[in-house]
C-alpha cells in the first residue's frame, strides 16, 4: 500500500462531471442553496443533494443555516485555489466547454476568484504592486512591505483588523487564464471589497464576471498601473 495522502479520492470528488459544477458555482465567495446548486449542475435536486453531502464531507464545502434555510459555500481559500489551479490546468490541455457570449469575454478581462480579483484586471493588479515594491513574492508566498503597508492605509484598508483575522494576510493564487500570480488572502480580499464600495466596479448577476464602471477604469489606472 502507498504512503502519503490519497489524491484519488479528492480527484473522484472533484471529477465528477455535476460536482464539478457545483465547485466551480461557489468560486465567486457566495452561499448558494441547494436548488440553486441543483440548477448550476443541471441534476435534480435529489441528486445535487447527494453531491452536496459528499463533498460536505470531504471538507470541500461547509454547509450553513440562516433561517429556515440551508446554504453551501467553499470550504477555505485553500480549495478555491485548487480550482482555480485545475482551470488553468484543463485550459491549457484537456477540452474546454464553449459557451458564446460577452459575458464569457468578460470573465478574461475581470472575475472574482473565490473573494478576490482575478483575470487580467487581477494579474495587473498584483504585477504593479510587485513592480513598484509595494508586495514582495517568494515562491507561492507574498508578503507586504512597509511602503505596501502605507499604501494599503492609504488606499482605506485596517490591516490591523485584516491581520487579527486567520486568513493569511497576502497569498498568490494562479490564475486560470493569464497562467500567471494574482493576489489573494485576506489583502487581496479587502482591495476587491473597496473598489466594491467605492463604485469603481461591480458583479455581473449569476456570473463571476466583474464590470468596471467609467470611474472606474480611469481609478484602477492610477492605482495599478502597468509597468
Amino acid at each position: 500500500m502507498k504512503e502519503g495522502p490519497d489524491i484519488s479520492h479528492i480527484a473522484a470528488l472533484i471529477g465528477d462531471p455535476a460536482r464539478a459544477n457545483i465547485l466551480t458555482a461557489l468560486m465567486d465567495g457566495r452561499a448558494l442553496t441547494a436548488s440553486e446548486l441543483a440548477e448550476e449542475a443541471g441534476v435534480a435536486l435529489p441528486t445535487a443533494s447527494g453531491h452536496l453531502s459528499k463533498l460536505a464531507g470531504a471538507d470541500l464545502i461547509t454547509p450553513r443555516k440562516q433561517g429556515r434555510h440551508k446554504y453551501f459555500q467553499l470550504a477555505d481559500a485553500e480549495v478555491a485555489g485548487v480550482l482555480e489551479a485545475l482551470m488553468g490546468l484543463a485550459a491549457n490541455r484537456g477540452p474546454t466547454r464553449v459557451r458564446t457570449g460577452p459575458r464569457d469575454a468578460q470573465m478574461q478581462v475581470a472575475r472574482v476568484c473565490y473573494n478576490h480579483l482575478a483575470g487580467r484586471m487581477g494579474v495587473q493588479m498584483y504585477r504593479s504592486l510587485i513592480a513598484r515594491g509595494l508586495v514582495l513574492e517568494d515562491g507561492e508566498d507574498a508578503r507586504l512591505t512597509e511602503a505596501g503597508r502605507a499604501f494599503a492605509t492609504a488606499f482605506g484598508i485596517d490591516l490591523s483588523q485584516l491581520e487579527q483575522g486567520r486568513t493569511r494576510l497576502c497569498r498568490t493564487c494562479l490564475d486560470w487564464s493569464e497562467r500567471r500570480n494574482h493576489l489573494a488572502g485576506s489583502l487581496g480580499r479587502a482591495i476587491l471589497s473597496r473598489m466594491e464600495d467605492q463604485g469603481w466596479m461591480h458583479r455581473d448577476t449569476g456570473s463571476r464576471a466583474i464590470r468596471l464602471s467609467e470611474k472606474g477604469k480611469a481609478a484602477f489606472a492610477a492605482a495599478f498601473p502597468e509597468i
